[in-house]
């Protein structure tokens, strides 16, 4: 049977300066550091790096701004264009367009608190399952288009992060700080045939992330 890699990889760092959780508001670009992330990923796909060259030959991302300029060298490296797929778009959130926080944020106003009530589903924004249930769709047509080869699939932090723990067979509620995640991350699916045989986390633009630094909305 053929061996298929569908990456998920989380887009490049975003400018931000406000510090508002941006979601799936229009207009937010790639800051340089993160064009640079996205150099980087797509060297080190290409093989650049010294690693070995992947057989990419599907690239598709979300429709928000940051991860088609996170797509862009990647398929510029490989002679691709950039699919589109409204599927992989980020999670619909309550406090977009806000700061998130206790002492300068919105979590001040009463008014939002209704919103903060179940963590699980979760109450502030779109449910955990139906994540998962879009991305897997997107992840099955990159997989398809790209059966026997590579395919990179550009999305964003959390709904990638709840895919791989619904593939790993974990729960989907967790700790945001405990996600392994960051950008310009690549998580990588294998199957051979139909059977998922493994899923590795790779950081090719790692020495470029600042550390300890949560860049919101993303």
């Amino acid at each position: 049977m053929p061996l298929t890699t569908v990456h998920l990889l989380r887009h490049g760092e975003v400018h931000n300066p406000a510090g508002v959780l941006y979601g799936r508001l229009p207009g937010y670009h790639l800051s340089d550091r993160g064009r640079a992330m996205a150099d980087a990923v797509a060297g080190h796909l290409a093989g650049e790096d010294g690693t070995e060259r992947r057989d990419v030959v599907h690239v598709v991302a979300s429709p928000l701004t940051r991860a088609q300029e996170t797509a862009r060298p990647i398929a510029d490296a490989f002679d691709l264009p950039v699919a589109e797929d409204a599927r992989l778009i980020e999670a619909a959130n309550h406090f977009e367009g806000l700061t998130f926080g206790v002492g300068d944020g919105s979590l001040r106003r009463p008014t939002h608190w209704r919103f903060l009530w179940n963590p699980f589903r979760p109450s502030w924004g779109e449910p955990y399952t139906e994540q998962v249930e879009r991305m897997l769709a997107a992840v099955a047509g990159a997989r398809e288009a790209a059966e026997g080869h590579e395919a990179v699939v550009v999305s964003h932090q959390l709904p990638i992060w709840v895919t791989r723990q619904s593939l790993e067979g974990r729960r989907l509620w967790h700790d945001p700080r405990r996600r392994e995640c960051s950008v310009a991350s690549l998580t990588s699916l294998r199957w051979d045939g139909d059977r998922l045989v493994g899923i590795d986390y790779t950081e090719p633009a790692g020495h470029l992330v600042v550390r300890g630094r949560q860049v919101p909305g993303a």
